[in-house]
């Protein structure tokens, strides 16, 4: 594995260019600012009318079109939604983009999967942050970072790496690491995790539960704060001290449970579940159907959406949240 810090990274690389930020979204925000603070020039990109476009202006910026933007600037980053990616860079982005120019990314989906195809005339790069963008911005003001991924796709000038890096450290990413790893390891890793363990995983484990002991006959209220509300206390243990040191700041009865029942729940046939989703993401089947899904026009995926909703432990969640002033932000 290599890591680069900020020894490794010179803004130098980004002296004299332009960096273009196209969608001024929760990422868009975090990164836009935090390059503006590194002492870098930086146009943003949203549409005008709509609530980000207003924020861009208030933050100090003379948000433009795609298309001016991409002009405008010698390096480009597209953080709009992974959906629309290719239609901006058909329209707007594409005809702007001359040789020499840095098109960027923080996730890899439309170059992985082929939806965005760049001239060999400019260097592809990725620098991704694990995690949201409102975070980038207070860890930069904090004067900490946070971690980011960096891969290069293409490295038409030479300069990728240190391209790469300079945006990384402009961000403060290289204060806290910089992980080297590809467009397709990002990817695929991303999308198995949101839909294995993160959202999909999650979300049904927790909707199981519920349904488990509603249907049981205890309150749904109780079943509520037992599976979903006290989650947040176990994955802050994880992500603070890992699954060894949560085991050890619970209860020894639900460390014991914990052991001995966990392995019942995702059982080898899960796994194998786990392994069958993997390879569909890989040999862009998940892709494909996603791609479609927008093309049609998103009926299934509002229908699940709409399926989801109406779930009582939905219900119960609003009614129970608004017990709860620290909710309420």
């Amino acid at each position: 594995m290599k890591i680069y810090y900020d020894k490794d990274a010179d803004l130098k690389y980004l002296a004299g260019k332009k960096i273009a930020i196209i969608g001024y979204g929760i990422q868009g925000r975090g990164q836009s600012l935090c390059l503006r603070d590194s002492g870098l020039d930086v146009i943003v990109s949203e549409v005008q009318g709509t609530p980000n476009f207003e924020l861009a202006k208030k933050d100090g910026f003379n948000p433009v079109g795609a298309a001016e933007a991409a002009k405008a600037a010698n390096v480009i980053q597209i953080l709009t939604q992974d959906h629309v990616q290719a239609k901006v860079y058909e329209e707007a982005i594409k005809p702007n983009l001359k040789k020499g120019k840095v098109l960027v990314f923080s996730h890899g989906f439309n170059i992985r999967f082929k939806q965005i195809k760049p001239s060999k005339t400019i260097d592809v790069i990725m620098i991704a942050p694990k995690g949201p963008g409102a975070l980038v911005r207070r860890m930069y003001e904090e004067g900490k970072g946070v971690p980011c991924l960096v891969a290069i796709h293409q490295d038409a000038s030479g300069n990728a790496m240190n391209i790469a890096l300079a945006y990384a450290k402009g961000i403060k990413g290289t204060t806290a690491g910089v992980i080297e790893t590809t467009f397709s390891e990002e990817t695929e890793t991303d999308l198995f995790g949101e839909q294995a363990v993160l959202c999909g995983g999650v979300s049904e484990l927790i909707k199981a539960g519920f349904d488990t002991l509603v249907g049981a006959g205890y309150q749904p209220e109780i079943a509520y704060f037992e599976v979903l509300h006290e989650l947040k206390l176990i994955t802050d243990l994880i992500q603070e001290r890992g699954i060894s040191g949560m085991r050890r700041g619970v209860s020894n009865t639900a460390c014991y449970g914990d052991l001995s029942r966990g392995p019942r729940i995702i059982t080898q046939k899960t796994r194998k579940e786990m392994k069958k989703i993997l390879k569909e993401i890989v040999k862009g089947k998940f892709a494909k159907e996603w791609i479609k899904e927008n093309e049609d026009g998103r009926h299934n995926f509002d229908k699940l959406l709409k399926e989801g909703d109406e779930h009582l432990i939905e219900k119960v969640g609003r009614e129970l949240r608004d017990m709860m002033p620290w909710m309420k932000h």
